[in-house]
């Protein structure tokens, strides 16, 4: 199976700072059939090795579905087909798309993606420069190792997050955490070999970001970080290099791409202020 990549519209100009661009897509957007279908045409033969690993049929379709939305999401950025994008990973787990030498179909020779899923929901970004990082999250988890979670942070998180009642306004304090750490980890591409205790974050009540200090190793110093919940009670944080030049907005598109559908439109916050 092939789906016309470069059908999805012309290409990008080269000279024109494209928006960030996040796809939520819940599993249940493709059925299983589908999901299966896909993925046998599309992923790689490592990404079917995995795939075949899973013990339970839960987690074999989160990850079928999530691929897949990678796959797709990549061929109407890029204009490479579906089964014809080779991704590869760094020696800490992170994956990029690999480019043509002679750039992408779609223009640029640029373009970074994320992926992150989490109880049946699956989240994506794609920047045209630099990098980003996102992560998403079910508050109805439940408080599966949220105590091991919260010794993670610094001091002043803590904090924050244990002056809150308890149950769900302190769940929900300490997902917004967990998630913006993990998008900032990995749009630095390094996972869980930065500690979550040596940078912090400064909260509004309700959401958004007011104050950030990062690690030692961080030289850019210059972040967007967006809070969003595409659907109610699924936490979703979204961190991203401050670019003057690239648009202040975010596209968030909903459910599986089968095509270019309007997406939402959410202003990206100014840069996060680093402190120390």
């Amino acid at each position: 199976m092939k789906t016309e990549a470069l059908a999805a519209g012309p290409p990008v100009p080269r000279d024109r700072p494209e928006p960030v661009k996040l796809f939520f897509c819940p599993n249940d957007e493709l059925v299983p059939g589908i999901a299966a279908l896909l993925a046998r045409h599309w992923l790689d033969e490592h990404e079917q090795e995995i795939a075949a690993r899973f013990l339970f049929e839960r987690d074999r379709r989160q990850y079928l579905v999530a691929h897949s939305l990678v796959r797709r999401v990549l061929a109407l950025e890029s204009g490479l087909p579906e089964a014809e994008a080779v991704i590869w990973r760094s020696s800490r787990g992170r994956p990029f798309l690999q480019k043509p030498a002679e750039g992408l179909p779609r223009g640029g020779r640029e373009l970074d993606f994320n992926l992150s899923h989490a109880g049946g929901h699956n989240l994506l970004g794609v920047v045209r420069r630099h990098r980003v990082g996102v992560d998403v999250e079910r508050l109805d988890r439940g408080d599966q190792g949220f105590e091991t979670i919260l010794e993670t942070f610094a001091a002043s998180e803590r904090d924050w997050v244990t002056r809150a009642a308890p149950g769900r306004p302190r769940d929900r304090r300490l997902l917004r955490l967990w998630t913006l750490k993990e998008a900032y980890s990995k749009a630095r591409g390094l996972g869980l070999s930065l500690p979550f205790d040596a940078f912090s974050f400064t909260l509004a009540e309700d959401r958004g970001v007011l104050g950030f200090q990062p690690p030692e190793n961080d030289t850019e110093r210059r972040w967007r970080f967006v809070e969003l919940e595409p659907v109610p009670d699924v936490l979703a944080a979204v961190a991203v290099l401050a670019d003057s030049d690239a648009p202040p907005v975010l596209q968030l598109h909903h459910g599986f791409p089968w095509g270019r559908s309007a997406p939402r439109l959410v202003p990206l916050p100014e840069p996060v202020p680093a402190s120390r």
